[in-house]
């Protein structure tokens, strides 16, 4: 019994370890069980038929590699350079990975880096409506006619060129002034609530008419709501400063 188990055993394994091959050519263990996992990682269930399924898509990719190969397709100077292309950019993949496995970035760095950004926050956020035409005198004849009560949100919707917000009468979300072009940033945080600008302003888009609404102190986020987007910032940093240091000992012609 235990001889006849081993036996088995021995077949299973012999059977796990066997090679597929196409015209002699085998496909590795290694990419079946890759082009698996990422089956899996999609939400696929890893069953007998999910690898079948990926046995024959790669014995078919290879029976169309073959046979492009066959044909010289693979000398064709578009064909040589795609080749040479991904075969750069899977090696551009690998080299980063390895670089940032080597180079963690560390809840220490990245807790630095918030309390270095932390103070450029704004203090301060402004809720507003504005209408966008593109003459001034369009935009006084506006101001007129809000300043004898006609609605503003009337107005913007029908007047306003700005087709994010004139659905809306003109509503522009919580923001910064400093989010804004300075012209209407700064024309932005000269308001006291309810107040409409005096004069039409001019930016690069046209001339507005602004209220504002309501201002309110800006809600810092805490270190662990922006650790992700601290953490992309540093690797970023780090690849930049990699490039330089490649280029600085390269002989670039």
């Amino acid at each position: 019994m235990a001889a006849a188990a081993a036996l088995f055993g021995g077949v299973l394994a012999a059977g796990a370890l066997a090679q597929i091959k196409v015209n002699g050519r085998e496909i590795p263990q290694s990419r079946i069980d890759a082009l698996v996992k990422s089956q899996v990682a999609q939400g696929r269930p890893d069953t007998p038929e999910l690898r079948n399924a990926v046995k024959d898509e790669l014995v078919n990719r290879e029976l169309f590699a073959q046979e492009a190969q066959r044909r010289g397709l693979d000398k064709h100077s578009e064909v040589a350079n795609q080749i040479a292309y991904a075969r750069q950019g899977i090696l551009v993949s690998a080299l980063l990975q390895e670089y940032m496995k080597t180079n963690p970035v560390n809840d220490d760095a990245m807790k630095k880096e918030y309390e270095r950004v932390k103070p450029q926050i704004p203090a301060k956020e402004y809720k507003a409506h504005h209408i966008l035409v593109d003459k001034e005198d369009d935009a006084k004849g506006l101001i007129a006619q809000i300043r004898k009560g006609a609605s503003f949100e009337k107005l913007a919707s029908e007047r306003s060129k700005d087709q994010g917000s004139k659905g809306k009468g003109g509503e522009l979300d919580w923001s910064p002034a400093e989010r804004y072009v300075k012209p209407f940033g700064d024309a932005l945080a000269k308001l006291k609530k309810g107040q409409v600008t005096e004069a039409p302003v001019q930016t690069q888009f046209g001339w507005h008419v602004i209220r504002l609404d309501d201002e309110r102190a800006t809600k810092m986020p805490t270190f662990d709501e922006v650790k992700p987007q601290i953490q992309q910032m540093l690797h970023n940093q780090m690849v930049q400063k990699l490039i330089a240091e490649l280029r600085a000992k390269a002989k670039i012609e």
